[in-house]
């Protein structure tokens, strides 16, 4: 029968157990209120760059004026979006919510007995949940990113083919942000009592000090 092959076929290998967990956790991810929330955060720098490239292109100034100081390129304004809005808030919260998921809610919930108890080691699934948070976010945050580009910087004489090398560079960065912080609220959401709590008092706290 099926069940005596699986069982002399005995455990599936460690990238084989992690697949299965990330394309379970990937559809579920996909299909939570999570990712409702990532896009409604990631959709308001487009909707900011759709009325600049609307006022841009009815004529209401061909650049941006930031405080009445000097006229700011739309590769600049860009610039400023990143920076601003993405690395100083969007990765950090993505990270917080997303990252702190990962192992915390299901100890919450009491459903990684269930995990545990299938013949996969623990680290098949931290990696699998991992993975598929990191794909679930780069899935939505960088098209919005490539979006914004498109919108920004030809406003105010900006050059897309100038600023293409540019775009590429912060396309990578973004990647290994949501990497880097994903990773670091999964360890949080496993060591803390509080996850999220020490979660938004590091990103939002002593990380926006220094």
């Amino acid at each position: 029968s099926a069940l005596a092959e699986a069982a002399e076929a005995g455990p599936p290998s460690f990238a084989a157990a992690a697949f299965r967990v990330f394309d379970l956790s990937l559809g579920q991810m996909l299909w939570s209120r999570r990712t409702i929330f990532l896009a409604l955060v990631v959709s308001a720098p487009v909707i900011l760059g759709v009325i600049i490239r609307v006022l841009t292109s009815a004529g209401i100034g061909g650049s941006v004026r930031l405080g009445g100081g000097p006229i700011v390129s739309g590769p600049s304004v860009f610039g400023l979006f990143i920076w601003l809005l993405f690395l100083r808030f969007i990765i950090p919260v993505l990270g917080v919510f997303y990252g702190i998921s990962l192992v915390a809610d299901e100890v919450e919930d009491k459903t990684i007995t269930y995990l545990f108890t299938r013949p996969i080691s623990r680290g098949a699934i931290v990696i699998g949940k991992y993975l598929a948070y990191l794909a679930a976010t780069v899935l939505v945050v960088l098209p919005a990113v490539i979006v914004l580009f498109f919108l920004l910087v030809p406003t105010g004489g900006g050059s897309l083919a100038a600023g293409f090398p540019v775009l590429l560079k912060d396309l990578v960065l973004l990647g290994v942000g949501l990497a880097v912080y994903g990773a670091l609220f999964a360890w949080v959401g496993a060591q803390f009592k509080y996850p999220l709590i020490t979660g938004l008092v590091f990103a939002f706290g002593w990380e926006q000090g220094i």
